[in-house]
């Protein structure tokens, strides 16, 4: 059984009330002369206790709760004036992001205007399309050469260089804001590129920054893990183990072998990501997408995928963004079966206190699968066993995205039409690939297909994404969506004549609406 810490839940009430008291009174202190204290303590009073019952769930360290109180005010001390009236905004109108008006604009930052200075530049574009919603695809520093389109980060400190400063990226935040937009980017929490400091120090002998990860001396327990485990590129990134010489230990890598999974099991990691969160908070990021928060927490004899640990997990990061920064908000990018996705929003004494946003993967496979089969009764079914969502969130509803489609089609309600789920995902696959002669199209399978002339069905499927509740999106083509994007990971990913790389979806933006 695990230590109690001095915030843990399990205390008795009275004791429990002493703690959080204590931990108020710390708070105050660490924020010393802040003129905006009495609004960040009226805030711990409201989440505090959703950091504090996290914590308890998942860590034993009884410095923990201090550390994180810590970094939480120097986090406010240093927010701008600018961005703490947004907070006070954000905080009369929390349901901001469920707007029926609000529209969602998905781009890579070199293709849309070629990096973030020139940004600014077509905002006004946007403004004439009614988007309230701009995410900007990976444009932290990655690792040179193979960065798996982005999501390989080698600091989050910095923006790529060909793509401007993290001064640049406040610039461009400020004028998205006097425009009424709000800014998204992808915060990729599974993992980092070998080439981050933390990966180089432990490569380096750092005891310290080598239990940032999961390593192994020899093959046993990597053996006995891969027993349950998937594979998310078994075609160019087979296993989810790597060798490597330098460290002389087997790491774990369950995306690339230069991508390195990070140990959440470690008190460290999750200050360093409190860190990273509000430091994007305070350069006027109003959302953060959390990229394969799924994967977060490894547990032998499964397949390390929607443990209970990521939701208590996503829960204390949440509490201390909305302590210290409350005009962010979180999107979750988990692409896992129906039954699995409504979590990310929180079941039981988590609903509400996890995920602002998910995207809606269910929803957008369905719509291909009715396209492809003429048949709109396993969208019926599938819909209808959706779990309801907590009022306080929102599904993202999108039509395609920069990835492949992980076909999320559950087999329980294809048997409830009489049909065989591993042969319709197998069809479906080979339709939108063109390898089953019956999809007429030009380009790379689904990835281009919107590329040419539009099909007559394609503004049905726009008016769909339109119908469903959530927050709408219109975006660059081909991604038409409704507070976009979404990887595929699962069931069968198509090569796509060997474009693997999500190149294919990377196109120079042309200057006119694209129509919903």
């Amino acid at each position: 059984m695990k230590a109690p810490a001095v915030t843990t839940a399990l205390l008795p009430p009275k004791a429990a009330r002493t703690a959080a008291t204590d931990l108020r009174q710390e708070l105050l202190r660490e924020l010393g002369d802040d003129p905006a204290a009495a609004d960040v303590l009226a805030r711990w009073d409201r989440w505090g206790q959703d950091l504090l019952s996290g914590l308890d769930e998942v860590y034993v360290d009884p410095q923990l709760s201090h550390r994180l109180l810590h970094e939480i005010a120097m986090a406010h001390r240093a927010r701008p004036q600018a961005l703490r009236e947004r907070d006070l905004q954000r905080l009369l109108r929390p349901d901001w992001f469920q707007a029926s008006d609000a529209i969602g604009y998905a781009a890579y930052t070199e293709r849309f205007a070629g990096d973030l200075p020139r940004a600014i530049e077509h905002i006004a574009y946007l403004q004439d399309l009614g988007v309230t919603y701009l995410h900007l695809m990976p444009l932290l520093q990655t690792r040179s050469g193979p960065n798996d389109g982005g999501y390989a980060v080698s600091d989050y400190d910095e923006v790529r260089s060909d793509l401007g400063t993290m001064d640049d990226l406040e610039e461009l935040a400020t004028h998205l804001h006097g425009a009424g937009i709000s800014l998204t980017l992808d915060l990729v929490l599974n993992h980092v590129a070998r080439e981050h400091r933390w990966a180089r120090a432990a490569r380096m002998g750092d005891a310290h920054y080598r239990d940032y990860f999961w390593t192994f001396e020899d093959r046993a327990l990597p053996d006995s893990y891969e027993h349950s485990l998937t594979e998310v590129f078994p075609q160019t990134a087979p296993g989810n183990f790597t060798w490597d010489p330098e460290l002389n230990r087997w790491v774990w890598t369950t995306f690339n072998s230069y991508q390195w999974d990070l140990n959440w099991a470690n008190p460290d990691v999750l200050c360093e990501f409190v860190q990273i969160i509000l430091n994007l908070a305070n350069r006027g990021v109003d959302c953060l997408r959390l990229d394969a928060i799924a994967f977060l927490w490894k547990r032998m004899g499964t397949n390390c995928q929607n443990q209970a640990e990521v939701h208590a997990i996503t829960q204390i990061l949440r509490a201390a963004a909305h302590i210290a920064a409350p005009a962010l908000i979180f999107k979750a990018e988990a692409i896992v079966p129906p039954s699995e996705v409504v979590h990310y929003f929180g079941r039981g004494p988590h609903a509400g206190r996890v995920s602002d946003l998910a995207y809606h993967n269910s929803f957008m496979v369905q719509i291909w699968s009715a396209l492809a089969t003429r048949d709109a009764r396993l969208m019926s079914v599938a819909m209808s066993r959706m779990s309801r969502i907590p009022t306080t969130t929102a599904w993202a509803t999108y039509l395609r995205c920069h990835d492949d489609i992980g076909w999320a089609i559950e087999d329980r309600d294809c048997e409830a039409l009489g049909w065989n789920g591993w042969a319709h995902r197998n069809f479906l696959c080979d339709f939108y690939t063109g390898s089953s002669g019956l999809l007429v199209r030009r380009g790379h399978g689904v990835r281009a297909a919107s590329r040419h002339r539009r099909p007559p069905h394609q503004r049905h499927r726009r008016e769909l994404v339109r119908s469903r509740p959530g927050g709408p999106a219109a975006g660059r083509r081909p991604p038409a969506l409704r507070l976009h994007d979404g990887d595929g990971h699962g069931w069968r990913s198509a090569d796509l004549h060997g474009r693997r790389d999500r190149a294919v979806q990377r196109r120079g933006l042309r200057q006119r609406p694209a129509p919903l």
